[in-house]
């Protein structure tokens, strides 16, 4: 009777819980389909889907069927359901998101995909099955308990990886007050795997039978429940923390799209300085021109005489080439006479500074005053 109950209340509630958590599954998968944590949703809803499935499976073989509870297709049917529920929760552990060392079962899940390691543990698994029930199916004297040989190694590695993970995990959430359920979660999976594995002829002769169904009754739900809980738990501490890592990354986003901004503000500011210094040299500049042509202007109305014009016809012909010494010469003058002109000439055309030759050449030749030049071009010589 309270074996019974037992798979009624698994298979109604592990499937309604099954549906919430698929609804949440595919409303996260919407929002983000690339997170891993909504991978482990999917496992974990298929983990106590299964819970369920394998109750309803039970129920019906047993209530409908008439199977005895301790006939073999039944224990298979058991085991084929606990080994996939072994496989989900195993493949739901690297969704289990802290920032610690990944123990060695998710390290080994983490090497292969999804799809090989589902091939991998199906493959290797019915090699062992196929040995078991080959050994047992028409041997009366091998107990049913034998056949759960081949679940409980996988049933102790898996709840020894879950209990590392969900105490890394509530540790990396401050929740440090969930070590002691994930520790009672598995100390009631070790205990329902050994109450599967111990004959109950062998045990009722030292326990009261009615208990020892009792017993094993709470222990399977139990464990159940808490696994329940501590996903639920386990699964809005994900979404708080995924709400506030959201906008953490959204103001970190902000702040860097800011200072980007703060950046690009200082450079224009920088390039508009470097702009207005440019402006300010060209006025500068400008305004020198500006000087030198209406000093040119006003030099050209000033008059000159015969004498000056031929002095600056001659500098303007040859004195890039020639000396002042040179042109004296050509002038047949003396060089004082020929400085002499030179000087009243600036003076006349307020020319000064060390390079007052080549000014005086330039308004020789803007002014065309070569044309009084009596010194041949160098070039024609």
């Amino acid at each position: 009777m309270y074996v019974t109950l037992e798979h009624y209340v698994t298979a109604i509630v592990c499937l309604i819980t099954a549906f919430v958590i698929y609804r949440i599954y595919y409303k996260e998968k919407i929002k983000n389909q690339s997170s891993i944590s909504i991978s482990g949703i999917k496992w974990f809803g298929l983990a106590i889907f299964l819970w369920g499935l394998g109750a309803l499976i039970n129920i019906v073989l047993v209530q409908f069927f008439e199977i005895r509870t301790t006939n073999k297709v039944v224990i298979y049917a058991g085991v084929l359901i606990s080994l996939s529920n072994s496989l989900s929760i195993l493949l739901s552990l690297p969704s289990i998101e802290h920032h610690k060392k990944r123990n060695i079962v998710v390290r080994l899940v983490h090497r292969f995909s999804e799809k090989e390691f589902v091939i991998l543990y199906a493959g290797v698994l019915m090699m062992i099955a196929f040995v078991f029930i080959v050994t047992s199916f028409n041997n009366a004297e091998i107990s049913n308990n034998f056949i759960w040989l081949i679940d409980i190694p996988i049933s102790l590695i898996v709840a020894f990886a879950l209990l590392n993970e969900l105490n890394k995990a509530f540790a990396n959430r401050n929740m440090k007050f969930m070590v002691f359920p994930c520790f009672m979660l598995f100390v009631l999976i070790i205990v329902a795997v050994t109450h599967r594995l111990i004959p109950q002829d062998r045990v009722i002769t030292f326990i009261d039978q009615e208990f020892w169904s009792l017993f094993g009754v709470i222990t399977g739900l139990s464990f159940k429940f808490l696994f329940i809980l501590l996903f639920s738990i386990l699964l809005y501490s994900w979404k708080f923390l995924s709400e506030k890592e959201l906008k953490q990354t959204e103001l970190e986003v902000l702040s860097r799209e800011n200072k980007e901004l703060l950046n690009t503000q200082e450079k224009l500011i920088l390039a508009n300085e470097s702009h207005l210094d440019t402006i300010s040299s060209l006025q500068k500049q400008l305004k020198e021109r500006d000087s030198k042509i209406n000093l040119l202007k006003e030099s050209s109305r000033i008059e000159l005489s015969e004498r000056q014009k031929e002095v600056l016809g001659n500098l303007g012909v040859c004195g890039i080439s020639k000396s002042y010494t040179e042109i004296a010469q050509e002038m047949n003058i003396s060089l004082d006479g020929f400085q002499t002109h030179i000087y009243q000439i600036k003076k006349v055309l307020k020319i000064s500074g060390a390079d007052g030759k080549e000014q005086l050449i330039a308004f020789a030749k803007s002014n065309a005053l070569l044309k009084f030049a009596t010194i041949k071009s160098p070039k024609t010589d």
